[in-house]
């Protein structure tokens, strides 16, 4: 093995292991994984894909679950994770690096049934009532996009999914990817047409670890690039979703 090479993996994995990151709920997308309720085991985008970087690099891998992605993020300098996957925006970009994009993608609201909200301006009033999963890019763009009203942090999905089925709440703040695989549980409930923030999901690395962004970076190119990517999001019912151009950063 060449010796740039190794120094790469070894600053990506100091513990001889791939440690992936992945958030685990109850909403399927690019970034949010589900277990299968009889072996446990993790399905999505991210699990598959870290997969897919371990198998390449040759590295036994390992899954960190967490509760979000801003938990994720929140970890990052406690070194128990190596590699994570998350949608990117200004304010994690301070705390962490990223790999190109994997997926583009856009957030905005679930509405309960027989709601009146239509658009985002409806959403904007004092009367409604709107949650999101405090820290996440999404509820970050959906306060800013808010002149009239606040949005409601709290810190698991399942909590904010069993608010917004007892009616508690009017708008549920989401990627639409998961507000499309939660539609099922919620008949009636729609997602909006418009949204208040398109960006990418990448992969992100703890800051200080040049070496590893590059070989990650090139091993996310690499999967885009030899369909592998493709067949990912298609096997987890992203077949609508385009792969990211070559190079493409949020």
């Amino acid at each position: 093995m060449p010796d740039h090479l190794q120094s790469a993996l070894d600053e990506l994995a100091p513990t001889g292991r791939l440690r992936a990151a992945v958030a685990v709920g109850e909403a399927a997308s690019a970034v949010w994984n589900t277990r299968d309720a009889v072996t446990g085991e993790l399905k999505g985008v991210a699990a598959d894909l870290a997969r897919g970087i371990a198998k390449t690099l040759g590295l036994p891998l390992e899954f960190v679950a967490h509760k979000s992605s801003a938990a994720i993020v929140e970890g990052a300098e406690r070194g128990i994770w190596d590699v994570g996957f998350t949608p990117v925006d200004a304010e994690r970009k301070k705390r962490v690096d990223f790999s190109t994009d994997y997926f583009l993608g856009d957030s905005t609201y679930m509405v309960r049934p027989g709601s009146a909200i239509a658009t985002l301006a409806d959403v904007d009033s004092a009367a409604v009532r709107i949650v999101g999963i405090e820290g996440t890019a999404t509820l970050r763009a959906a306060r800013t996009s808010l002149r009239n009203t606040t949005a409601q942090g709290l810190a698991q999905l399942d909590e904010a999914l069993a608010m917004f089925g007892r009616g508690e709440i009017d708008a549920l703040a989401l990627g639409r990817e998961s507000i499309l695989s939660l539609l099922p549980r919620f008949p009636g409930a729609r997602a909006l047409k418009e949204h208040f923030l398109a960006t990418g999901t990448a992969v992100a690395l703890p800051k200080g670890r040049p070496e590893a962004l590059a070989l990650v970076t090139a091993v996310v190119e690499a999967i885009k690039a030899d369909g592998t990517l493709r067949a990912i999001l298609d096997h987890n019912g992203l077949a609508g979703a385009a792969v990211p151009p070559p190079g493409s950063r949020a």
